[in-house]
């Protein structure tokens, strides 16, 4: 196998120890085909174009093809893998820092949520008309 070129974005040992039991394995085509890529490799292809910003079209020729990588981010999207890889990296952090696993309280702020479409009473606009 030629050895491709380190990006900083790529997942480390360390890091792919921890993701490995949550990333689901790739299945094989029953019609055949080509065998799936590894799945670190396509996280890794996915943490370019997420870290660095970029067009999925515009991914190294050395990753995974982006169709790949966008076909297993959008799929990892809807069946609640990033979700679950979300919520354990969570909770290791809060752990490893001596706090509970689950946060046990949450702030909103009027930045975050939207209260409504327009701004401004609808009686107040019709009195300058």
């Amino acid at each position: 196998m030629i050895q491709r070129q380190q990006y900083l974005t790529d997942i480390t040992d360390n890091e792919w120890e921890r993701l490995a039991v949550l990333v689901p394995q790739p299945t094989a085509s029953p019609r055949g085909g080509r065998p799936p890529k590894e799945r670190r490799e396509i996280l890794n292809g996915i943490r370019y174009v997420v870290r660095s910003g970029c067009a999925w079209r515009l991914m190294p020729h050395d990753l995974p093809k982006w169709q790949t990588c966008y076909h297993y981010f959008r799929l990892w999207k809807i069946d609640g893998t990033w979700q679950r890889i979300h919520d354990k990296l969570r909770g290791d952090v809060r752990a490893e820092a001596g706090r509970e696993r689950q946060p046990s309280a949450a702030i909103i702020d009027s930045q975050s949520v939207k209260t409504t479409e327009k701004g401004g009473s609808v009686d107040t606009m019709r009195g300058k008309r």
